[in-house]
């Protein structure tokens, strides 16, 4: 790029700049796809030390093209460094086996990701590692479970089923008094409507998989540290996994270039369906931080710079018959597991069955949305033909 001159820029400059160096490139805008395992060293001494240009040294460390991502990551995330691997899963295994060792205690969040609960209390726990849930509201009450062998507490703010938001500054005020790194699954709100290193938070992970690509193609997540944690954690990472494919990284970048525009539309369109939702008769209660009755509406606006397409609402009343006539002709929400890119979704879930230190007590059920950037109109209307299917078939 052409040396800039400005001190700060926003986030939306940010994402169209960031990770692109076109002088390095024959003049290219987009950095090139480095497909590589082997590198070549020139010297015996630079093979010995490991130097190669540009840092290279050998494919399963990433290309060019995995730096580009990483480095444009790491300045919107306001850390010192990034690493792009294979799925957002693999980022929260990665960095939990890099921190952690039989006989420490690790404190996770009520509301996390399922398959992170999974991961902790199957291969974490048969490592000898104890492996704590906390309310997700606790805030600096945490203190109270912070034990002599606590080395981490992981966070998820909010929780990708039910959406209760964090006190994160809280949190992280405990744990730096006792000598405990805070990790946050961080992929609702991106790297543009929350930055939790700023406030502390010593490492941020992103299922890229959603948000940063954006258009439902890639598998990748991100791990971005502070400079302490990567002097620590970055050798034990490459312990555990390699790096994202330099394909899959070139898809991130093209998605980040857009991230800013994409996650305002998701944005405004989720709070126009969630407000549709608040006023039809079978829904008892939308789930969704942006609106001022959510329970952590206030920190929510404290922290964060914004909302995305993902939230929940609970139904009234239900039956299996009266979900499969709402859900199955639905035109533009489709059924599936992941979210974050431009089509939407929607899926009943249960939220109990995988909660254990704060039961989930709401009757009804819960049902989790994501608002892709179909007009938002079209997908009310959607909605109001599948409530009708929903309607019938609970009264037959």
């Amino acid at each position: 790029m052409k040396k800039r001159t400005l001190t700060s820029y926003s986030d939306a400059t940010a994402v169209t700049v960031l990770g692109r160096d076109p002088d390095a490139h024959f003049g290219i805008v987009n950095p090139p796809v480095y497909r590589a395992s082997t590198i070549l060293y020139p010297t015996v001494d630079a093979l010995r030390r490991h130097e190669t240009r540009g840092n290279v040294q050998y494919g399963r460390y990433g290309t060019p093209t995995n730096f580009a991502l990483e480095e444009a990551l790491t300045a919107l995330e306001e850390g010192y460094s990034s690493i792009a691997v294979g799925s957002g899963k693999t980022a929260i295994t990665a960095t939990l086996l890099a921190l952690l060792e039989p006989g420490d205690h690790l404190l996770v969040t009520d509301s996390v990701y399922g398959p992170t609960r999974g991961f902790a209390d199957g291969m974490l726990t048969k490592f000898g590692i104890a492996i704590e849930y906390f309310d997700p509201l606790i805030g600096a009450d945490i203190e109270a479970r912070i034990r002599p062998n606590t080395k981490a507490i992981f966070l998820e703010s909010p929780g990708s089923w039910t959406f209760e938001i964090q006190d994160v500054p809280a949190i992280v005020s405990v744990a730096k008094r006792h000598g405990v790194v805070t990790l946050i699954d961080n992929t609702w709100a991106s790297p543009l409507f929350f930055k939790p290193l700023a406030l502390g938070v010593d490492i941020s992970i992103h299922a890229a998989t959603k948000y940063i690509g954006g258009h439902s193609d890639l598998m990748m997540g991100t791990i971005t540290m502070t400079e302490a944690m990567d002097h620590r954690l970055r050798k034990s990472i490459w312990e555990t996994t390699t790096a994202s494919s330099p394909d899959d990284c070139a898809l991130a970048l093209r998605g980040l270039r857009t991230l800013d525009v994409r996650l305002k539309q998701h944005q405004q369109s989720a709070i126009d369906v969630a407000h549709w939702l608040a006023t039809q008769p079978e829904v008892a209660e939308v789930i969704h931080p942006a609106l001022p009755n959510h329970p952590g509406h206030a920190v929510w606006r404290r922290d964060f710079k914004g909302s995305s397409g993902l939230f929940g609402f609970i139904l009234k009343s239900s039956s299996a018959a009266a979900l499969a006539a709402m859900l199955d002709e639905l035109e533009f929400f489709g059924m599936g597991y992941s979210w974050g890119g431009y089509e939407s979704l929607l899926i009943p879930v249960e939220p109990a069955a995988i909660r254990s230190a704060v039961p989930w007590t709401r009757s009804g059920q819960a049902m989790r949305m994501h608002v892709g950037l179909e007009s938002p109109t079209d997908l009310i209307r959607d909605l109001e033909a599948g409530f009708a299917r929903f309607r019938r078939a609970l009264s037959d």
